[in-house]
């Protein structure tokens, strides 16, 4: 498998190579040791080297019905998004980062099982182990008509699938074989996907307790997926704010939702790390002016992250970069407390136009408060960690062919300090 991904790689980046970019030196690569091996697996002795993308893997094959034409792995006249996606997954080798932050949809359209191993695992799978995902939409999909299957291709890939070792409702024998399930919706189709592991590197996926039953359609699981962890002297909350298929939806106080506030306030409130980011997929300022409901959900985690005196937020959905002055949760400029928001849905899929033109509030929001932004590259974003502060480097890994006017690269890098979480600094 190592030597047929390598070879796909290389195919695939034939058209791509000259369009990726080294990165400045906050990102540069380690030296390697004697054996030539010192990624992912030396001791730097430097701050650590946060990626952060998403928004990543096209539909290997034919796209679901009622799906839009040009976002399967071979519909884009223009390009084929495979070679966007190779040319972000070749960048995060050459930067050679600590771990990934990859912040939702990591696999179109629907997210089943077979389409990451079809897909997302021949580019980004070369470094799974180290990345730190987030769930999106395209996870937990209940859109133009695709049901979607409910996080089990999400948590089947990253969390390892359960096999048949008793007989249950999944299992016919106890003969080894993958533990399947039928994802039922009466009214648009059902997928057959295999169970997820109850814990792993996504987060905590239950068996039962999921929409499909009072919907007609079965047993369904309910992932949570929400974790945290330190890195250097930070502190990194990875959180899902798809609840628009879970129960209660996404009402603060449905059992769903509201057990996922509970969980990070407990989370921050102990917490006592000198800086502290929090992301998931889909952004409460949106670059592109298309606000959703999860975004507007995700207020509530603003919320709790500005009280605890967090400093950053990692959004995707948007497919775009894009960058925000510090704010409050409300919207306002807050250079002393406020927290920065960052976008960076630019992993491979189709790309999206900033708005800060127009009639509407969103736009002008964004002409007031974007810092920076450009829906014209794919690449990934090097967050250095430091002690007290960050630094942040977005490159581009390629430009949209369909943007002829613009420059051939995009670059923007800065930095900034920490505010320290209101329960006092130091680890």
């Amino acid at each position: 498998m190592k030597t047929i991904r390598g070879r796909f790689r290389a195919a695939v980046l034939m058209g791509a190579a000259a369009s990726v970019m080294a990165f400045a030196a906050g990102a540069n690569a380690q030296n390697p040791n004697s054996n030539g091996n010192s990624w992912p697996y030396a001791t730097t002795g430097r701050s650590p080297v946060l990626a952060v993308v998403g928004d990543v893997a096209c539909q290997p094959g034919a796209e679901p019905s009622g799906e839009k034409a040009g976002e399967n792995c071979s519909g884009d006249t223009i390009q084929n998004l495979v070679q966007s996606q190779a040319a972000t997954a070749n960048q995060i080798e050459t930067m050679k980062p600590d771990l990934i932050a990859v912040v939702g949809d990591e696999q179109y359209q629907v997210g089943q099982y077979s389409d990451f191993e079809n897909s997302f695992d021949l580019t980004y799978g070369a470094f799974k182990f180290i990345q730190r995902p987030a769930p999106g939409n395209h996870e937990f999909y209940n859109e133009h008509g695709a049901i979607g299957v409910a996080g089990y291709g999400y948590f089947s890939y990253y969390n390892g699938v359960q096999h048949c070792l008793i007989i249950n409702s999944n299992c016919n024998a106890a003969d080894g074989s993958v533990e399947m399930t039928t994802i039922t919706n009466p009214e648009t189709g059902s997928f057959t996907e295999p169970v997820p592991q109850a814990d792993g590197q996504a987060g905590h996926f239950e068996e039962t307790g999921g929409l499909g039953s009072a919907a007609g359609g079965g047993a369904v699981g309910v992932g949570d997926g929400w974790y945290s962890y330190n890195l250097g002297a930070w502190h990194l909350i990875s959180l899902n704010i798809e609840c628009e298929t879970q129960p209660g939806f996404c009402s603060e106080t449905g059992s769903w939702f509201a057990s996922e506030l509970e969980w990070l306030k407990n989370d921050l409130a102990a917490n006592h790390s000198a800086c502290t980011l929090a992301y998931w997929h889909q952004p409460t300022f949106s670059a592109a002016d298309s606000l959703s409901l999860e975004g507007t959900t995700a207020q509530a985690f603003w919320q709790l992250l500005y009280e605890y005196g967090a400093d950053l937020v990692l959004n995707g959905h948007d497919h775009l970069y894009a960058r925000y002055r510090p704010l409050t949760p409300s919207g306002n400029y807050d250079p002393k407390k406020g927290i920065r928001e960052f976008i960076v849905g630019t992993g491979g899929e189709t790309l999206d136009q900033v708005v800060t033109t127009g009639t509407d509030a969103g736009a002008a929001f964004n002409a007031a408060n974007l810092e920076a932004a450009t829906g014209n590259y794919w690449g990934v974003m090097a967050l250095t960690l430091d002690q007290h502060g960050y630094e942040w480097d977005f490159e581009s890994a390629m430009k949209d062919p369909a943007q002829t006017t613009a420059p051939a690269n995009f670059s923007d890098k800065g930095v900034g300090t920490c505010h320290g979480p209101v329960n006092g600094g130091g680890n």
